[in-house]
């Protein structure tokens, strides 16, 4: 509601009572959208993409609750006051977009899906019925289409979800239900035990699915990886009998493509092989690394992904959709997706509309509000092609290449392993740790020199980049290089900046 101001700048409280009159002024409320989007250009798109701007400006979480003005009122405030907290949110917010933003996979921005993003949010409607939202109805059900095909599927079905966590869940349960569709209506009372396998690299959400869904963390079945890791498809094969031998059921194979923090590509086509031998589902989670498969030069990192019962894929990350932009992939043409989550609500799922029932895919979802994902991705092919998509990711690889080549150029960049994908996996080892790797504290001290580096480049607002110990290995960097606003100079200044940040440690 937009509230009026007397000259003296008092706020004049609406009257409910009178009901010829709407709450909300049109008028008032367009001029304020327009000063909003002044500021959003200005200060998230202009700023925000700037290398002379900072990606963050740090602020203790106290300090930052006082300058934002968080609590709300029981009256409300002039609409100066308003765009003010606009720009408080933006200057004290993380600029993802900024050229030196490589902390998390989704970087950078696509200005066509961002305009498919406003749109979308003004627009406001719900994807469950064709009465509702018939553009989108039809628009998700091309995009979704043009990714199967991608995967090389002819014929399927799918979702977007919010979110790959989301994608992986609903594969698990879609894998149950076709193995025991009383699972539905009976519960889980009368199952036997049900194993799930993946590999310790993949995605924390197979083991928050599994909790969430009532299979228990205990029945996720941890496989070996190779040292860059990838699942060995040997070690599935043998944990797979032993888990029948206990008297449990497997049901659900789900491996990676493009693990978070290596990158790493299961072996698909081998883990097909061992998934067809013992009849389980093959999931896929390509949340991160499915946009390879735009690329005729990299595509083959997913080699038997056509093999896969199902597939998780985020456009949102390294096809820079926007978040949130994630969808689930069906080899499926049974209607599983339907038959497994439906209940039918009669006064939305009228049979006797007059139009095609069958376009109503709002009982596909476990959700009943579900937002319009497909247009940022869809405005986005659209204006830029397959093609356009193609060279985002070849790029970003020519980034790494080049990142990886000034690396081992420099003293004291270390890397993991030589990067399958766009990860790059590394330590700093500052000078006075060179040469001293035999020494009984060394990894100790190693262990606390990237913590160091992060704190001071966030508090300096220079550069954004990520953390991790894994395994037996101490904490080491993870540059994650997708974004299409990236040049060389951001790949020099970044390993200029780790040094700067870290060569007194």
């Amino acid at each position: 509601m937009f509230l009026l101001e007397t000259t003296d700048g008092q706020i004049m409280e609406p009257t409910t009572g009178d009901l010829n009159d709407p709450l909300i002024n049109h008028a008032e409320g367009q001029l304020f959208l327009h000063e909003a989007f002044k500021i959003i250009v200005e200060e998230v798109l202009c700023k925000g993409t700037d290398v002379k701007e900072k990606v963050c400006e740090w602020k203790e979480p106290e300090d930052l609750a006082l300058l934002l003005d968080l609590e709300l009122r029981e009256k409300g405030e002039p609409q100066e006051s308003v765009l003010q907290r606009i720009r408080d949110v933006a200057k004290y917010s993380v600029k993802t977009s900024h050229p030196r933003f490589f902390n998390q996979q989704f970087a950078g921005v696509d200005y066509h899906s961002l305009a498919g993003r406003f749109l979308s949010e003004a627009l406001n409607t719900n994807l469950f019925t064709y009465e509702v939202a018939p553009v989108f109805v039809l628009m998700e059900a091309e995009v979704l289409k043009g990714l199967r095909e991608l995967v090389g599927w002819t014929k399927g079905d799918g979702l977007f979800c919010p979110g790959g966590s989301t994608s992986n869940m609903y594969a698990m349960n879609l894998a149950r239900y076709r193995l025991y569709p009383e699972v539905k209506n009976q519960g889980l009372w009368s199952l036997p035990r049900l194993t799930i396998f993946t590999s310790p690299e993949s995605h924390y959400s197979v083991k928050k699915g599994a909790a969430f869904m009532g299979f228990g963390m205990d029945n996720v079945i941890l496989v070996k990886v190779d040292d860059g890791g990838r699942m060995i498809p040997e070690d599935l094969d043998e944990k797979i009998e032993i888990s029948k031998s206990q008297g449990a059921v497997p049901f659900l194979v789900s491996c990676t493509s493009g693990t978070t923090v290596q990158g790493a590509f299961d072996p698909l086509d081998h883990i097909a092989d061992v998934c067809d031998k013992h009849k389980l589902w093959l999931h896929v989670d390509a949340a991160w690394g499915g946009s390879v498969l735009f690329s005729k030069k990299h595509r083959h990192l997913m080699k038997g992904v056509h093999r896969a019962n199902s597939v998780a894929w985020n456009p949102h990350k390294m096809l820079v959709a926007g978040l949130q932009c994630s969808v689930l992939l069906l080899k499926d043409t049974t209607d599983l997706l339907k038959k497994c989550h439906c209940a039918n609500a009669s006064y939305l799922f009228q049979q006797d509309k007059f139009y095609d029932v069958n376009l109503d895919i709002g009982d596909k979802s476990v959700q009943c509000s579900r937002k319009v994902d497909c247009l940022k991705l869809w405005l986005m092919w659209k204006a830029v092609g397959s093609t356009g998509l193609e060279q985002r990711v070849d790029k970003a690889f020519l980034h790494v290449r080049y990142l990886v080549d000034q690396m081992k150029k420099r003293d004291g960049f270390q890397l993991l392993r030589e990067p399958e994908f766009v990860n790059v996996c590394f330590w700093f080892i500052p000078p006075s740790l060179r040469g001293k790797g035999k020494n009984a504290d060394y990894q100790n001290r190693l262990a606390k020199v990237a913590p160091v580096i992060k704190e001071r480049m966030m508090k300096q607002g220079t550069m954004m980049v990520g953390y991790q110990p894994l395994g037996d290995r101490v904490n080491f960097f993870r540059i994650t290089v997708l974004s299409p606003l990236i040049s060389q100079k951001d790949m020099d200044f970044f390993l200029d900046e780790i040094e700067r940040l870290g060569n007194d440690l």
